[in-house]
């Protein structure tokens, strides 16, 4: 069998999966955000926290909760790294420098999970299950939340009250996000990863010295960084380590897990909003970007180039062999187009092009199907874009939902929509004008711009996957990697509550003969197009001086 083959089939598998769970998952988490029972757990949580689950909130009260939380964890998994030294269970290792412990807390609130240290020879037992795991659970309940905060925008009306934000952190958590992670935690150990709190092993000689590995948490810490696309790996190799992704099948499942809520979410809103064709319309968006990236990576990968791609069958460099390209490509593609971050690969060695698919994965915004919450909240951002677009297009006030898409709703989402790319082309221009952080860099020319392109706009994005080459662990890249992280997780939150706010005072709108039909497949195709045209006007320019030009040159 040939390894396009096998792709494809991989893809049927996958597709089938995520089909036979899309329905009942997506209704269940629709229960979940809308029940009014509290279970006893849930309880103690609240009374713990010291807040009222039962109080609804306004958007500026929504949006405190979730600012002074995150500040709340990124101080005290911060404080953790600086002391680890002191910790029991911390493997001899040494506490983490200032700037690298700033850039570790602000990047695992942030749900981006960069990584500029060696997990094995930098974090002990306590941090990585106490600390890191931790955030791997609440920064995702944190994304949900935001989402069906949105979604309830619309779906109330005459009101500013978009839930309690409390309430959606603890639910997200022990009810979504636990329980399938124990699940998966079990698949995993089924397929070999490890689970332990062993210490530091010598396990032979290697290249004259001595090879060490110490275990850890890892199918745990496995489950819950792909179901919440956070992507930080136990081990520098991520997912390429055989402890965490042993073999395909591991490596099928940990992609199911990347976009199991993703894809279910969109079920949620249809069922939530009261219109599951709605809902259906959000995922075919988001399908057929996927597919599409898949396709395309595929494409570039099994291109046959020259003896040595020939011989290998395609381009293998940076690729295990117990995955192949195929299992590479369909991994590359769903966790740059999620905000996991999570490798199985090293996108660096990817051929120009596929690079390029990667970085473009991101730039998107990460939306199809996106990271658990903001993957939701950002393609209805573009919803809203696209319906505004048509609207102008008719010469007719755009509506959404029943909702009309005012002056002050296209603010709000246009100031989402610039605020990622600002900070990416911003902080990688003055990366590249300044002496410094050049010297961080691996390669020259095109792909040595491609290495700092490709950081911030991992950063910014929430997603926290390398092009590797990089040295990333300086002052400058910690230190403008976390801002970065920072503000491009909670600025476009801003505008997402302050929208959802915004749109739950009005009062529905009954529909007309004019009114666009957002549940349409012509619907579906402006949504793309107006993913792909935003997208490719704003990084364009930045692409052609990087991967394309790599590409155009190989």
């Amino acid at each position: 069998m040939s390894s396009p083959i096998a792709g494809v089939l991989q893809l049927i598998a996958l597709i089938a999966a995520l089909a036979l769970a899309y329905r009942p998952l997506g209704d269940y988490m629709a229960k979940v955000y809308s029940s009014e029972k509290h279970y006893k757990p849930e309880k103690w949580i609240y009374k713990v926290i010291g807040a009222n689950p039962a109080a609804e909130m306004r958007w500026p009260a929504y949006l405190r909760g979730v600012l002074a939380f995150s500040a709340v964890s990124v101080l005290f998994l911060y404080l953790l790294q600086r002391v680890q030294g002191s910790l029991p269970g911390s493997l001899g290792f040494s506490s983490i420098d200032p700037d690298q412990a700033f850039n570790t807390a602000a990047s695992f609130v942030a749900n981006t999970n960069w990584q500029s240290y060696y997990g094995e020879q930098a974090m002990g037992h306590v941090v990585q299950t106490g600390g890191l795991a931790v955030q791997n659970f609440v920064s995702a309940a944190v994304g949900m939340a935001v989402a069906v905060a949105l979604v309830r925008g619309f779906a109330r009306s005459r009101t500013g009250e978009l839930g309690n934000f409390w309430a959606d952190l603890v639910r997200g958590v022990v009810r979504i996000l636990i329980p399938i992670s124990v699940i998966g935690a079990i698949v995993l150990v089924a397929c070999g990863a490890i689970q332990n709190f062993s210490g530091i092993h010598q396990v032979g000689q290697f290249m004259g010295g001595t090879q060490e590995w110490n275990g850890g948490a890892v199918a745990s810490q496995e489950a819950i960084k792909e179901l919440g696309t956070n992507g930080g790996g136990y081990f520098n190799a991520n997912s390429a380590h055989p402890f965490e992704n042993p073999n395909p099948l591991s490596n099928l499942f940990e992609i199911f897990l990347i976009l199991l809520i993703p894809f279910a979410l969109t079920r949620t809103f249809g069922r939530m909003v009261g219109s599951l064709k709605q809902g259906y319309a959000i995922l075919g968006t988001m399908a057929v970007i996927w597919v599409g990236f898949i396709a395309l990576m595929m494409w570039t990968e099994f291109a046959h180039r020259g003896p040595a791609f020939e011989i290998a069958g395609g381009a293998m460099e940076g690729k295990e062999t117990r995955f192949g390209i195929a299992g590479s490509s369909l991994f590359a593609v769903s966790t740059t187009l999620t905000s996991t971050g999570a490798v199985n690969s090293f996108h660096s060695s990817y051929t120009g092009f596929g690079g390029g698919i990667t970085m473009l994965g991101m730039q998107l915004g990460e939306i199809a199907p996106g990271g658990v919450g903001s993957g939701l909240y950002g393609m209805l951002i573009m919803a809203i874009i696209a319906v505004f677009i048509a609207g102008l297009m008719v010469g007719r006030t755009p509506e959404y939902l029943g909702k009309k898409i005012g002056t002050r709703q296209i603010k709000f989402a246009a100031c989402y929509i610039l605020v990622t790319p600002a900070l990416v082309l911003g902080f990688t221009a003055v990366a590249m004008a300044l002496p410094t952080p050049g010297n961080s860099m691996t390669n020259t020319g095109a792909h040595g711009f491609s290495e700092i392109l490709y950081a911030y706009t991992s950063g910014a994005n929430n997603n926290g996957s390398a092009f590797a080459g990089l040295n990333a662990d300086t002052q400058w890249f910690n230190t403008t990697i976390g801002i970065a992280m920072l503000l491009g997780r909670f600025l476009p939150m801003v505008f997402v509550l302050a929208l959802a706010g915004s749109l739950a005072e009005q009062k529905p709108v009954p529909e007309t003969a004019g009114t666009l039909r957002t549940d349409k497949p012509l619907y579906v195709g402006l949504l793309v197009g107006t993913i792909l045209i935003i997208t490719g006007l704003t990084y364009f320019p930045a692409l052609a001086l990087g991967p394309l030009a790599e590409g155009l040159a190989s």
